[in-house]
């Protein structure tokens, strides 16, 4: 991390809050309503603004512009919010919206994620702990993106779009429905989920029977002839039957596609 201090051509507006931890570089512009943690570095040319919130040891890069005014006709400057956790890498040109008042108010970032160049995050959305959003990914408004989740370079997803934890989706992939948690979905495959993101659960510490009771239950889903609604049945009544302590994951799984608005990616 660079020195601590603000750079005299940063433009700090007076009552926002800036740690002497903290790292100002040059040509940046903090608003008025602005928190930061303890220990951020802010390259140049950043944008604070709004009502945002940031906790500790956050890196943001040039050009990005974080808490800014959300994209939507409906917006009258009402005091909407932004708030994002902490250890998080923000690269250049990313954008992040604050929330909307129909929309529950506030858009929010968890912690330690990794959003790369040129990502946007549209109003009102939710992204977990651990997510990475890869070069170009545009979140529309209220989109939900679980814990340890990773969107694609150049992927598109759909307004009120969830998308599962553990979920790995390719690039340049379109996103309409929700994305099952665990699972890989790719454009390759016309758009559909085809498969287990087996290679992602074991880096994370999943055990080899937690990923064999979700292989089970995604066999159920895809490779079965029975249509979702018969094969969530299929999975809730393995789940009644068996012994195994390993099933706390298909628990999730199983109401996540239970709870779906949207529908799944199958």
């Amino acid at each position: 991390m660079t020195a601590p201090g603000i750079h005299p051509t940063a433009i700090i507006a007076p009552g926002a809050q800036v740690p002497a931890s903290c790292c100002i570089g040059p040509y940046c512009n903090i608003g008025p309503d602005v928190i930061l943690g303890e220990d951020c570095e802010i390259f140049s040319h950043v944008v604070l603004d709004g009502h945002l919130t940031l906790g500790s040891g956050n890196r943001i890069f040039s050009f990005a512009c974080i808490g800014v005014a959300p994209q939507d006709l409906k917006y009258a400057a009402e005091p909407t919010r932004c708030t994002i956790g902490d250890l998080n890498t923000i690269r250049e040109y990313v954008t992040i919206s604050r929330g909307t008042s129909g929309g529950g108010g506030i858009t929010t970032l968890g912690n330690g994620c990794l959003i790369m160049a040129y990502v946007h995050i549209g109003h009102d959305s939710h992204i977990g702990n651990g997510c990475i959003l890869a070069n170009a990914a545009t979140l529309a408004g209220h989109v939900i993106v679980e814990d340890y989740a990773v969107v694609g370079a150049l992927c598109p997803v759909h307004q009120f779009c969830r998308i599962g934890q553990y979920a790995y989706i390719g690039g340049g992939t379109t996103i309409t429905q929700d994305v099952l948690p665990y699972s890989l979905t790719s454009f390759e495959r016309n758009n559909h989920a085809y498969g287990l993101n087996k290679v992602g659960l074991e880096r994370r510490g999943f055990t080899p029977a937690q990923i064999k009771q979700l292989r089970q239950a995604y066999r159920l889903l895809q490779a079965s002839k029975l249509n979702t609604t018969d094969a969530l049945a299929a999975i809730r009544a393995n789940l009644a039957e068996s012994a195994s302590p390993d099933v706390e994951h298909v628990v999730y799984l199983a109401d996540f596609i239970a709870s779906s608005h949207r529908g799944i990616i199958k």
